[in-house]
């Protein structure tokens, strides 16, 4: 099966983030692209299909971070500086953006790829791991056995991306795909001692502010003075300690608790709107549809099929 000519950019310099990425690198060997799809938050799906006598594939710094599951195959394909340790359906590999990597490819694979950016680590180490961004990264693992993350993997793949309910579903299982990997993958940077920010306690204490006041209108002033700092240096830490600018963190913690009521609760779309700071349920339709693609009440009855 040749690879989709509805995709364009796998040929060119806009390959899904960049002129290295792991994509580019699969489009310009014997791989076979079956599917692929944007899936909103710049986060990427991909299923790939391989079969070759041996060759050699290498991967060089992509920039941004990888998750493989095998669906199938796989058994003859290592990683050249771990010979002997083969690939298998449901094994799965984590390669960090900056990583180094040479395969020895045998065989025939089935596969799927979900890229993230490192981005995607940061909000998550200031709110599951009580971290700064600056502190984690993703683990370069080959072929570790994660059942959770695999069975959501394999529903990721199983998903029809074509479908607009589909695509806002897989959009809620890559987030918590990228929940598990950050627990179980997420790892300290080698020698990081990150300089500037904010102390620890101001920045659970803004975090957790924050948090308990999304309904509200929150300024930078009112946060300068809880951390005890001008508007100026509070603007500059923040954003070294949470990885975002104070306005774009509040806008991403709203959109976040948005999702969470309208998958978990019977809530009108009008009090979900009032419950996350947004003026009006129309302020809230237009930022919520331009964060994931669909209306509110489209997301939810997607979950809900």
């Amino acid at each position: 099966m040749a690879a989709q000519s509805s995709l364009p950019a796998l040929d060119t310099a806009d390959t899904p983030f960049g002129l290295h990425s792991v994509c580019r690198t699969l489009s310009q060997a014997n791989a076979t692209l079956q599917r692929f799809a944007w899936l909103g938050d710049q986060l990427a799906v991909a299923v790939w299909t391989r079969q070759t006598r041996e060759a050699e594939t290498i991967y060089q710094q992509p920039g941004h971070h990888t998750l493989s599951c095998y669906i199938d195959g796989g058994y003859r394909t290592e990683r050249q500086r771990m010979p002997g340790i083969y690939g298998a359906p449901k094994r799965l590999c984590a390669l960090p953006g900056d990583h180094e990597s040479r395969w020895w490819v045998r065989g025939h694979m089935h596969f799927m790829h979900f890229y993230f950016l490192p981005e995607h680590f940061a909000r998550g180490a200031v709110r599951e791991l009580d971290r700064e961004p600056r502190e984690i990264t993703l683990a370069d693992r080959t072929y570790f056995e994660d059942e959770r993350i695999a069975a959501l993997c394999r529903a990721l793949a199983n998903e029809d991306w074509t479908d607009p309910a589909g695509l806002l579903r897989s959009n809620e299982t890559a987030h918590e795909v990228l929940s598990q990997l950050l627990r179980s993958q997420g790892v300290l940077r080698s020698g990081a001692k990150p300089k500037g920010g904010l102390s620890v306690a101001t920045r659970r204490r803004l975090r957790d502010y924050i948090d308990a006041h999304l309904d509200t209108c929150l300024t930078l002033g009112e946060l300068a003075d809880l951390a005890c700092l001008s508007e100026y240096h509070l603007a500059r830490m923040f954003r070294a300690s949470f990885g975002k600018p104070p306005h774009a963190w509040i806008a991403a913690q709203r959109l976040d608790r948005a999702r969470i009521l309208l998958r978990d609760t019977a809530l009108p779309v009008a009090q979900v709107a009032a419950q996350c700071g947004y003026a009006d349920a129309s302020h809230f339709n237009h930022r919520f549809r331009d964060a994931f693609g669909a209306a509110p009440n489209m997301y939810r009855q997607a979950l809900r099929q």
